[in-house]
């Protein structure tokens, strides 16, 4: 189950598993001016929530969720959930119920980071608007990334922006070897109100859990 986490976390970041290359001049102005839209209006957030589904290609579909305030983060899927207060980052496995701690270093972890999700797109990848669709009455614009890297495992990212307010509605990943993983916004809530100390791991919450302490 840790493992199984783990991918999802490498996958749901997925736009930064490239090396940085700059590469604007590759860069369609339709798709530039897209993704920072998008990007802004996330950044302009105090706080948000985001119930999401996850489908790998040919796997059942898991439900996940996501509380992102600031540098702070607390992520929910799969048995598994990881609360990140800005200083200490707590992975409990409900499986065993077992948490691990460790020092929060936010170089390390890097885009895994949920609370920068929304910029990875500004570093190691090309862009280009593919088309508009329409899904329930909406309007979505489709941009395609692909990595300027060659190590990069990834081989492109399709990202869905709802055409009028920005938002996004799913991303679509495909790695080199083949796997497909699709991420759907089920649920958006922004400017949630939420305390400091939701994403801080609170052991007296979980009764005999075992605590590792890796700091």
């Amino acid at each position: 189950m840790k493992n199984k986490f783990r991918i999802f976390l490498t996958l749901l970041a997925g736009l930064s598993l490239s090396v940085y290359t700059p590469a604007a001049a590759q860069n369609d102005k339709r798709a530039a001016s897209i993704l920072d839209a998008m990007s802004n209006k996330y950044k302009s957030m105090t706080s948000f929530k985001a119930v999401f589904t996850y489908s790998p290609e040919g796997g059942r579909d898991m439900k996940g969720d996501a509380t992102v305030k600031g540098t702070k983060f607390r992520l929910k899927m799969a048995g598994q959930e990881i609360f990140n207060d800005g200083k200490t980052m707590a992975t409990y496995i409900k499986e065993t119920n077992e948490v691990n701690l460790q020092d929060f270093d936010p170089n390390e972890v890097g885009d895994l980071n949920p609370t920068r999700i929304y910029t990875a797109y500004k570093k190691g990848y090309k862009y280009a608007f593919i088309k508009e669709n329409t899904e329930g009455g909406q309007v979505y614009e489709v941009v395609e990334l692909s990595p300027t890297s060659a190590s990069s495992q990834v081989s492109k990212v399709e990202i869905k922006v709802h055409k009028k307010d920005k938002s996004i509605k799913s991303w679509k990943i495909t790695q080199k070897n083949g796997q497909r993983v699709t991420y759907r916004v089920d649920q958006f809530q922004p400017n949630v109100q939420v305390a400091d100390s939701f994403f801080a791991f609170n052991s007296k919450q979980y009764p005999g859990v075992e605590v590792v302490d890796l700091r």
